[in-house]
């Protein structure tokens, strides 16, 4: 649809660019300029009325009014009129006039009241950047029924949607909206912000065909690969076989085997390479490891900012950290990213591009292990396809509890005893050196608490340049590791039986998922103590309760704002204002369900 010139620069005004914006912009209030023949206490009324006399003083107006709509007397108060206003009544003079109005004592008065000329309908009130007469204009010169079924909305949700800027009999309850309204506009909240999101997405022809079958592979695997692994896997192999480059991300719980999702991939690719970046040097290891292991038969390269230049052309696959960047890297049909959060979107996008042609594009697969709720998944899949491994190859045995200072006791003799069965112990500080703002000790303060009662204590920290070789060096020969958050995502650790989080409280109920998901990750008995000095914590006590990295996505979101997940530079976003990501699970369905009928994938 077209708009004129003037309109285009009040959509721009508002900060919209389409119909189906402005519709969801519903008015703040509305004025009833119908007029009623019984008086409606505490609400604002149009009365029909003549004015019998004028009382002026410094700071305001006293008006008495004849209502002929009530048979009723009525005073009327204008504080700190201006100046136009000393001139719109006059004694004797019969007219509409619109206010709100109080009764006490059978005694009522008119707040404010105005002349009105248009009266007979329900007039919608609108706070934006236009003026309120200038933006209801608007609205009735563009907001049709007809324009916004060309937008492509359902037309249940346009007949709903107008109810709030035409109404009919009464005006909508905006302090208590009905079901009905109130999932419209979620409706189509979703449905702008989705279709936005579709809108961005390109689609380009794929470098090469590919999607060989894996199941030869995993046959020979000295273990099954869980029927999540194999949907996120088939997933793939549908991308592959397409023929249009694929677009997706892979979220996985902590301990979830998106590993083997990434070596079915390079397995399917084959004969075309693949390319696989990693966040640290210690994962790219780790990663390059299990790649030999579990595919003896292809060349493999590593490559870390300690790797000489060499000819890359002859290996199958090439795992490395963000050293891949600023080396040359040969033609690949599949590019990979482990960890996506941990990488700038720019550095993603920068070897996306760096191995594309203009006119094809590599396969592109991000894997993350920080679940999202089902609900963003589906929201996401506008822009970027999804698959969610909800399930892990074992089922983890992590008891979590709340400690506080009085339990210090029996942490530290539970800590003696894990040591004695040769487990290993990790305790996570807020803070490298002592701080006045945060009441904990620091690791700086505390080493020397654990270095003076236990052997084999390692410490670092997120400045430490030496953190990968002391991660390396603990999981051989550690019993403590004392360190901040920076082994959130890190080195696995087969050995780690607890974790103890000092100042669990000030952390993110995902960090506190990450920092628990390093324990039990070979099926061992694992612990997590959630140090604080809160007395009492209703976010902590519902994160003991679970273990699935996807409800403790969907509790985050209760606990705080939730943000675009997939998308944008700062990874944080959009807030949505009707919709509820822990509980609109269905009526996000329904929108994409919509908008798959309307969109279609273009023929390449």
């Amino acid at each position: 649809m077209s708009f004129t010139k003037e309109q285009e620069e009040k959509f721009k005004k508002l900060g919209i660019a389409s119909c189906l914006e402005l519709a969801i912009i519903i008015p703040s209030s509305y004025e009833d300029l119908r007029l009623h023949d019984e008086l409606r206490p505490q609400e604002s009324q149009l009365i029909d009325a003549t004015v019998e006399s004028i009382h002026r003083s410094q700071n305001s107006i006293q008006i008495t009014f004849y209502a002929h709509n009530f048979d009723a007397l009525i005073k009327g108060v204008i504080f700190h009129p201006k100046p136009y206003m000393l001139h719109q009544f006059r004694v004797g003079m019969r007219d509409y006039f619109y206010g709100s109005i109080e009764c006490n004592s059978g005694f009522c008065t008119m707040s404010m009241p105005k002349k009105v000329i248009n009266i007979g309908a329900i007039t919608p009130k609108y706070k934006t950047t236009l003026r309120s007469d200038v933006m209801s204009r608007l609205v009735q010169e563009v907001l049709t029924k007809e324009n916004l079924l060309s937008d492509g909305v359902r037309k249940d949700i346009a007949d709903k949607v107008l109810e709030f800027h035409f109404p009919k009999d009464n005006s909508p309850n905006l302090r208590e909206l009905s079901k009905e309204s109130l999932d419209a506009l979620k409706y189509l909240e979703l449905f702008i912000y989705m279709r936005q999101l579709s809108g961005k997405r390109r689609y380009f022809k794929s470098i090469s065909y590919a999607g060989g079958n894996y199941k030869e592979w995993a046959e020979k695997l000295p273990f099954e690969l869980t029927k999540a692994q194999q949907e996120a896997i088939e997933d793939i192999k549908k991308d592959f076989s397409s023929g249009v480059s694929a677009k997706r991300v892979v979220v996985g719980d902590v301990g979830s085997g998106k590993t083997m999702v990434i070596l079915a991939s390079c397995f399917m690719m084959l004969p075309h390479r693949s390319v696989l970046m990693a966040p640290t040097t210690i994962l790219a290891n780790q990663l390059f490891e299990e790649a030999k292991k579990f595919l003896p038969d292809i060349k493999i390269a590593i490559i870390t900012n300690k790797t000489k230049k060499m000819d890359l052309s002859s290996f199958d696959f090439i795992i490395g950290t963000h050293a891949l960047l600023y080396r040359e890297l040969p033609p690949s049909s599949l590019i990979m990213i482990d960890e996506q959060h941990r990488f700038g979107v720019v550095q993603r996008n920068t070897l996306e591009k760096f191995i594309d042609s203009t006119t094809q594009r590599a396969h592109f697969l991000q894997f993350s292990a920080t679940p999202i709720p089902r609900t963003q998944a589906m929201i996401d899949s506008a822009h970027i396809d999804v698959s969610l491994i909800t399930s892990t190859p074992f089922k983890k045995d992590i008891t979590s509890k709340i400690i506080h200072k009085s339990d210090f006791a029996e942490l530290l003799e539970h800590i003696k005893n894990e040591i004695i069965f040769g487990n290993q112990v990790l305790l996570v500080y807020p803070l490298v050196e002592q701080s006045e703002v945060v009441e904990y000790q620091s690791i700086q303060e505390a080493r020397g608490y654990w270095e003076k009662r236990f052997q084999n204590v390692y410490v670092t920290h997120g400045k430490d340049k030496e953190k990968e070789e002391v991660l390396l060096e603990f999981r051989e020969k550690g019993d403590i590791l004392i360190a901040t958050t920076v082994v959130e995502v890190g080195i696995s650790l087969p050995k780690l039986s607890t974790v103890v989080i000092v100042g669990a409280e000030r952390l993110g109920l995902s960090t506190l998922h990450q920092l628990r998901g390093r324990v039990s990750r070979t099926g061992l008995k694992g612990y997590c103590f959630l140090y604080t000095n809160e007395s009492a914590s209703q976010r902590l006590e519902k994160f003991t309760q679970t273990i699935s990295g996807f409800d403790i996505a969907n509790l985050d979101l209760k606990y705080r704002k939730s943000g675009d997940l997939l998308r944008g530079t700062t990874q944080s976003g959009s807030e949505f204002k009707w919709v509820d990501l822990t509980e609109d699970e269905e009526i996000v369905k329904s929108v994409k369900d919509d908008l798959a009928k309307l969109t279609k994938i273009p023929m390449l």
